[in-house]
Order: C-alpha cells, then structure tokens, then sequence
C-alpha cells in the first residue's frame, strides 16, 4: 500500500516509520532540514527507538517537500501537522490540517482515505467533510508521548478510528498489524473520536494538577508530601502512576488540549474543566513562591524540556516558573543545550554545565537527575519519586 504522511514532528515521524516496516511511505513537510534528516535516516525530532529503527532497519520510507508527488499515488493520506492553541480565536488552528486536506482531494486518487491525526476540536472533521464536499475524511486520535511515540505506536493503549465503512476498517488495521502488542480497536464517529481525544488528555492533565495540589498544600503546611501521596495511592482505585508532583503540567499537548476543551463547553454547564486549567496557573504562583522566598542572588533554570528524551520544550511549565522568578527582580541563567542562541527571553543561556552550577546559587529542576546530585542542597525541585 502507499501511504503519505504529512508533517514530520513526533506524530508523522513515528508513524512513517511503522508505516514503512510494510508499505511504501513517502514522508511530506514544509520544512528542508527535516526532509534532509529524514532521507539521511537521521532523526528529525528527538525519540531513541524510532532512530534506532531508521538507522538499522530495512524501511520503505522517503521524505519529500513536493507534494504533488507525495500525494500523487497515495492509498492513505494521513495528516500530522500541527494545531497550536490560538488564543485570539479560543480555538486550535486547524489551518494547516483543512489546507492538506484539500490538497488530498485535489492531488490524491478519488478513492484514497484521508486520515486526520493532529488533535483538533469536537465538530471539526465532520464540519470540514461538509465544507469540502466529501466523507473521505477520518479522525484517529494519537496516544503518544513525545520521545516515545514509535514505542508507544508498537505498543498502543488502544486504537480508536472516528468514521465507518472500509476506509476506517483499512486504516485500523495498518495500525494493528504493525504493533508488537494486541489492544482493543474502538470505531466510532468522528466527533466521539475527537472528544475521546481531548478527554484523555484532560483527565491526564487533572491527575496532574490534584497530585500537585496536594504538594502545593504540604509545602504550605509544613508536611511529608511523600508520607501523604503513597498513602493516598495504595488505594487501589487510584493506585501509584503519575503522581509524581512538578511544577505544572505542560509540553505540546495537555495545556492546548485542556484549553480546547473547555472552549468545548461554551454552552454546557462545568466546573472541573475550568478547574483543570487553573489549577496549572496556580501550580506555578506557590513554586515560584517557594523559589522567591529563598531570596537568591541568581537562579539557574536546568532544562526548559519537559521530559527526558524530547526535545520540546513548547509550553513547558518551567517557563511559567522562570517568568514569575524574574519578573521580581531577580536575575536567571538557563541551561539547556538544545538552545542555539545565547539568551532565552533576555535570560543567558549557559551550556557549559560546570559553569551555570558556579554561577547559581539556586539551582530549579522540574525533575532531579544524576548529574545535580553533587550540587542536590542548592537545587530546587517537587520530584519526589525520581522520575523521567
């Protein structure tokens, strides 16, 4: 089968190469350097396993900028461009999704499916199938995180495909016969896949935001937070993952995808919603808190990424601490080596680790790692569990 895959960030990228293990895949982005990566078998964005595939396994995989030739032949379009929140219009920009979109039915053959995976809102691909004319239009939401999205494509949580008929019953299958592991595949409209989509994430974002809640209410009173999360997490209904508190949820997803769905509920009655993306402000006004009570004479920002094994840092909530930091007065170095340029919002960026943990007295991470630990009484962190 031939497949184009359009947009090379964790999402396409990932795909393309599980694609590519049984088909022929030609990978489409606006971007040269990431086609360049691609067709080098080099890795576009940061995930381990996916490189580790592309350098060593035997792939039917292209990357191109032409997409006339990309979507010329292809059985599947899918569509992996990004869908940032704009704040102007409450609503993510679905721009580029709706503009592939035409291209495919412009360029693609009559009978090609065309398979929407970037995250948009509730409505939006049957409202595009009528503004375009057309039912060839799918939604299939991902569940992947970034560094680990061809794993977690191997591995999948569940497959969910927003449409009927053999189109989505085809793509489903791609899916399935190139994970590693058996999951459950749920059909459904393309609205229920786009809810199902923004309803993950926001109850990811909402056991986020109670874990740090808990922690932000130890810190004020004085309590073991540690003592108090396992006790509440040996109860089986809520059990013991992701309860590691942070400095706030963020990264691509959950802050855009929380914000989305509350613009969702413009006419539905809600609290926990509106809740869940406040509570991420609040989160970072008592870290901050917490930083500028230790009245340091600079602090040291040690990483802007979110995770281990990215390379995004888009909305990480560490920003939000650095902004709040600064904003009294009080000067910040970051270190990140992923930043080409020598200053991050007026901030120095210092990439030599040895000298940025001379220069500060206050040392902020949102995760502990073992290359702090000689300088652990000067650092800064919620990380409880040690975890990535």
């Amino acid at each position: 089968m031939r497949i184009a895959v359009v947009g090379i960030g964790y999402v396409g990228f990932s795909l393309a190469v599980l694609l590519a293990q049984r088909h022929r895949v030609t990978a489409l982005d606006v971007d040269a350097g990431r086609v360049a990566a691609l067709n080098a078998r080099r890795a576009p964005v940061e995930d381990e396993v996916a490189a580790d595939w592309l350098a060593s396994r035997t792939l039917d995989l292209t990357a191109t900028t032409d997409a006339a030739g990309a979507l010329a032949d292809a059985d599947v379009v899918v569509i992996a461009t990004p869908t940032s929140y704009d704040e102007a219009t409450d609503r993510f920009d679905t721009a580029s999704v709706e503009a592939v979109a035409r291209a495919a039915l412009a360029l693609a053959p009559p009978d090609a499916a065309i398979v929407v995976k970037s995250t948009v809102p509730v409505g939006f691909t049957d409202e595009l199938n009528a503004r375009l004319g057309t039912d060839r239009v799918l939604f299939s939401p991902e569940f992947l995180r970034e560094g680990r999205a061809l794993h977690d494509n191997l591995h999948p949580s569940r497959i969910v495909v927003g449409g009927q008929g053999p189109a989505a019953a085809t793509f489903a299958g791609l899916l399935r016969e190139a994970a590693l592991s058996p999951c459950e595949v749920l059909f459904c409209g393309a609205r229920e896949a786009e809810a199902i989509k923004l309803f993950a994430n926001t109850f990811l974002a909402l056991r986020v935001a109670y874990f740090n809640e808990l922690d932000s209410y130890a810190m004020v009173r004085g309590l073991d937070a540690r003592a108090i999360i396992e006790g509440v997490s040996l109860d089986p209904r809520i059990g013991t993952h992701y309860n590691n508190p942070s400095f706030g949820y963020g990264g691509y997803c959950l802050p855009k995808d929380t914000r989305q769905l509350l613009a969702n509920y413009s006419d539905v009655p809600q609290n926990l919603i509106r809740a869940v993306v406040d509570a991420n402000a609040t989160r970072k006004d008592v870290v901050a808190d917490a930083i500028i009570a230790r009245h340091p004479a600079r602090v040291g920002i040690y990483r802007l990424v979110m995770k281990a094994g990215s390379d995004n840092f888009r909305d990480s909530s560490i920003q939000g601490i650095m902004k709040r930091v600064k904003a009294k007065g009080i000067p910040v170095t970051v270190y990140e080596p992923l930043l080409k340029a020598d200053d991050f919002f007026r901030s120095p960026v210092e990439r030599d680790l040895a000298r940025f943990k001379d220069d500060c007295d206050l040392i902020v991470a949102n995760r502990m790692v073992p290359e702090l630990q000689d300088v652990a009484a000067r650092v800064f962190t919620r990380d409880l569990f040690g975890e990535g």
